[in-house]
């Protein structure tokens, strides 16, 4: 039955929220509180007659105190309301009440009209019906008038299966509102399109005001606002110095209070203790976007990690984006724009090329590189601490920013891994992203997916990996301006011998094949003319996936006229020609084309590397990237006999148990397990030569005895291992064995019902800093641990994925008839690495899962020993649920 009193429970701090509108701008959501009154009142006289029409059915002109005390005074369990707040006012509020069948509400909305068509009501049904799902509701209803169709449009295009009907001049709704794939894409859509927006308002700025500026040379302040005069910034730039009346002619204001007209973005360089104050005046203002180049918050230590949260919470709440603080700036090359608010006195010329960097002290130097490579970009940004804007917001903008065809990301740390992982991915369907990022992993159970794992995790992914800074812009430089290889195919040709067969050697250590009729020396004294035969032959061959030019210059023409057939053969050609020409590094200036209508390099012009060597690496990058590309996305499949809900019932009973976490084995996990599908083994942990027979006895012979210890476990040489026990004789037996050859009176066995024999395998979860939960699979043994060999995706997995895994490792072929074996059920195998990445993406507290032994053979699985360690999550995984900013 409906809630009509408010119980004592504690106001739910969680639900608090700040989201992204649909135009770009922020709020804070948050749960009604009572002293919330009179901000409804004033909410309520700020409705037109039609809002208030819409929302109650009646004029409605004041709401009675009676109304406004159940509207305020909640249970946040069976009734619970949310309010949008922006500046000090409400602008929003949704709700839902308990109907009289438990699992079942009834929800409302009502937006002021000056906020109407900015998507908040659907941003609150998502927070909405993330409340009522903990509560226990998952079925929302609602009546609506007919002529409310933006509000009907609300539950009907958020993914929901809505069931409509009419009855007494009411429209209907009834929905269910858990989490499927179709909600989940509207969500991810959503989300999308909302956060490239707010960056698209800070790209595109009409107007700038630099707070900050000195009347003299100097200061940050000073060198963007110089820097924005002279990129030609085509739209108002203004300079705020109270104790200046104009910086260089241009008139300066005391406070961007004070500046009339719209301001759209503020870059703020006033010393750290002002800056407060300054995001105030700024809030005022209404300004769209900052961006703090100040220094002296989080990297100090805590007390600046408290100050830089509380500018980004007022930011937030009033509208307002943040790119940093101790950030380096942002650019638009735009000629539409032409907009240089960063510290470097120059950026590069226009180009193809999206730039994300977190660190600013390395900003000058990477700007610089991508200049004298001329590799020219699109638009540039650097977040710094990364308290708001982070590098998953910049690829949601270039997802479908005509001006950018690749992405390149200097990253130390990832916020989101989840989110990035999901995000690239699809990104790079669309566009290639290059990332140079240290490698760094939470241990879990084991130690991690290494380097190998790692660098397959980036390739399923389809994100390009950079080892180093020069190696980022040497693939950056072959993907924005000649077309992706189309197989590994590649013709080397050269005007000399040695560096033909160095540059052969180069490219198939890098796994590209070099067919011996396309190892081509066209010798030393080659003239312009048979250079151009020989390339315009290779571009044509169908055979030939890619072309390295190797060349070093003829004694009698000058080096410019083969530098004019490389541009003009790769000007057009269908398939990548790249060159290490000169032993030049970047785009030379006679192998460049030039768009003389952007002013900038165009597709066509042909990249130049300094060795062969990185010629052939950034070739082999490449082709694997676009192997991927081409490759069709996999699909995540429905599986059967899985129950989250009980999942999380029996993590979070653990929890309670244990809130500083725990480890559980064998039949405790498989609980778990089991809530995914996955059945383990049953076995019995026990100790005493007694209680050996007791449990062979419950289980039924035959028995395997084993130590309980997995590293004895591993000792079989030393007989801490006994299968096949049939008799409780040979129990007894067993147990001394163990005890004897441990060097333990009295050591825990495992006792377990021998299971058929197949190929012994492992499946385990770790979570790593880059992709979050990730998935590894690979034969067991000694010698495989040895070597690593383990192949590594990140959860969820699709079918494609858990396929992948399967015939990754090294050892692999043991799987599927190795020496006239017969191969295991496959199918099995794909199914248990599907079960394992659900329940690691859908359980965050999940920390680490190992199943070791599983035996895999032609009539399926065994799984004989489960790990899995149980952790509260630190903070609420930002990747799932509603739409949030961290």
């Amino acid at each position: 039955m409906a809630h009509d009193e408010a119980v004592d429970k504690p106001y739910p701090e969680h639900r608090q929220a700040d989201v992204v509108l649909s135009d770009g701008g922020t709020v804070h959501i948050r749960p009604i509180r009572p002293e919330d009154a009179d901000g409804i009142v004033a909410l309520h006289s700020r409705f037109s007659d039609r809002t208030r029409y819409l929302r109650y059915f009646s004029p409605y002109p004041r709401i009675p105190p009676r109304d406004l005390k159940r509207f305020t005074e909640v249970d946040h369990a069976g009734r619970e309301a949310l309010v949008a707040v922006l500046g000090s006012d409400l602008i929003a509020v949704g709700r839902y009440e308990q109907l009289s069948e438990p699992d079942t509400a009834e929800v409302a909305f009502v937006v002021e009209d000056a906020h109407q068509g900015r998507g908040i009501a659907s941003v609150m049904l998502e927070h909405l019906a993330e409340a009522a799902r903990e509560e226990g509701i998952t079925r929302f209803v609602a009546e609506i008038l007919p002529q409310n169709g933006a509000m009907i449009r609300v539950f009907t295009d958020a993914g929901y299966d809505v069931d409509r009907s009419f009855a007494d001049g009411v429209v209907h709704l009834t929905f269910d509102t858990r989490e499927t794939p179709q909600v989940l894409e509207v969500l991810h859509d959503r989300e999308r399109r909302t956060e490239a927006r707010s960056i698209r308002r800070l790209m595109n700025p009409s107007a700038v005001a630099v707070i900050g500026v000195s009347r003299t040379d100097g200061g940050m302040g000073r060198a963007v606002f110089d820097n924005i005069r002279e990129a030609g910034f085509t739209g108002q730039l203004h300079p705020v110095n109270p104790s200046a009346p104009e910086i260089d002619g241009v008139p300066s204001f005391a406070s961007v209070r004070d500046i009339p007209g719209q301001v759209d973005l503020a870059v703020i360089a006033v010393p750290a203790a002002s800056v407060q104050a300054v995001v105030e005046d700024c809030a005022a203002r209404q300004v769209a976007g900052l961006v703090i180049l100040t220094s002296g918050f989080a990297e100090t230590g805590e007390e600046g990690a408290r100050a830089q949260a509380r500018l980004v919470e007022m930011a937030r709440i009033n509208g307002m984006r943040v790119i940093g603080p101790n950030c380096f700036g942002l650019a638009n090359t735009d000629p539409a724009v032409s907009l240089n608010a960063t510290l470097a006195p120059h950026v590069p010329g226009r180009g193809r090329v999206g730039f994300f960097t977190q660190s600013g002290a390395l900003g000058i130097a990477l700007l610089a590189e991508v200049d004298r490579r001329g590799l020219g970009i699109s638009t540039f940004a650097s977040a710094g601490n990364r308290a708001d804007v982070s590098g998953n917001d910049l690829l949601q903008y270039w997802r479908d920013d005509p001006a950018t065809d690749v992405v390149m990301m200097y990253l130390e740390t990832f916020g989101n891994p989840r989110k990035f992982t999901r995000v690239a991915r699809g990104l790079a369907r669309r566009k290639p992203v290059v990332v140079l990022k240290s490698r760094g992993v939470t241990p879990g159970l084991t130690g991690g997916p290494g380097e190998r794992g790692l660098q397959a995790l980036y390739r399923a992914s389809g994100v390009i990996r950079a080892e180093a800074l020069g190696e980022m812009f040497n693939i950056g430089q072959l993907l924005a301006y000649q077309p992706l290889p189309t197989g590994r195919r590649t013709a080397v040709i050269g005007n000399s011998a040695v560096l033909v067969a160095l540059a052969t050697d180069a490219c198939e250590a890098n796994r590209l094949e070099v067919p011996l009729d396309w190892r081509v020396d066209v010798g030393p004294n080659v003239t312009p003319d048979e250079l151009r035969d020989a390339l315009r032959s290779a571009v044509a061959a169908t055979g030939i996936d890619a072309v390295l030019v190797v060349f070093v210059p003829a004694l009698a023409v000058p080096e410019s006229a083969y530098a004019d057939v490389l541009r003009e053969v790769g000007a057009d050609a269908r398939i990548p020609v790249i060159a290490s020409f000169l032993a030049a590094n970047g785009m030379p200036e006679r192998l460049r084309r030039v768009d003389p209508e952007q002013a900038a390099i165009a597709r066509g012009s042909v990249p130049s590397y300094a060795t062969p060597e990185a010629a052939a690496r950034t070739l082999g990058k490449v082709a694997t990237y676009a192997e991927w590309r081409s490759t069709p996305a996999g699909l995540l499949p429905s599986l059967a006999d899985v129950d989250p809900g009980r999942a999380r019932t029996i993590v979070g009973r653990t929890l309670d148990k244990h809130p500083e976490g725990v480890d559980l084995e064998d039949n405790e996990a498989a609980e778990l397990l089991a809530a995914y599908g996955v059945t383990v083994w049953p076995s019995h942990r026990v100790v005493g030569a007694d209680a050996v027979v007791a449990a062979a006895s419950e289980l039924g012979y035959p028995v395997a005895v084993k130590a309980a210890d997995e590293t004895l476990r591993h000792r079989a040489d030393l007989g801490t291992v006994r299968l096949d026990v049939d008799s409780p004789r040979d129990a007894r037996a067993a147990y001394h064995g163990i005890a004897a050859a441990s060097g333990n009176p009295n050591p825990t066995v495992l006792v377990q019902r021998m299971a058929r024999g197949g190929v012994v395998c492992v499946a385990e979860v770790v979570q790593d800093t880059a992709f979050g939960p990730v998935v590894g699979f690979g034969l067991g043994g000694i010698a495989t641990e040895l070597i690593g060999d383990r192949a590594w995706r990140a959860a969820p997995l699709t079918d494609r994925d858990a396929a992948d895994l399967l015939r990754e490792p090294l050892a692999s072929p043991m799987l599927f008839g190795y020496r006239g074996a017969r191969p295991v059920d496959a199918a099995a195998c794909e199914d248990l690495l599907l079960r394992v990445g659900a329940l690691a993406d859908e359980l965050p507290a999940l920390r680490a899962l190992t199943l070791n032994p599983v035996l895999a053979s032609p009539e399926g699985i065994t799984v004989l020993h489960a790990t899995v360690r149980i952790e509260r999550p630190a903070a609420p995984r930002l990747d799932e649920g509603a739409r949030r900013l961290r």
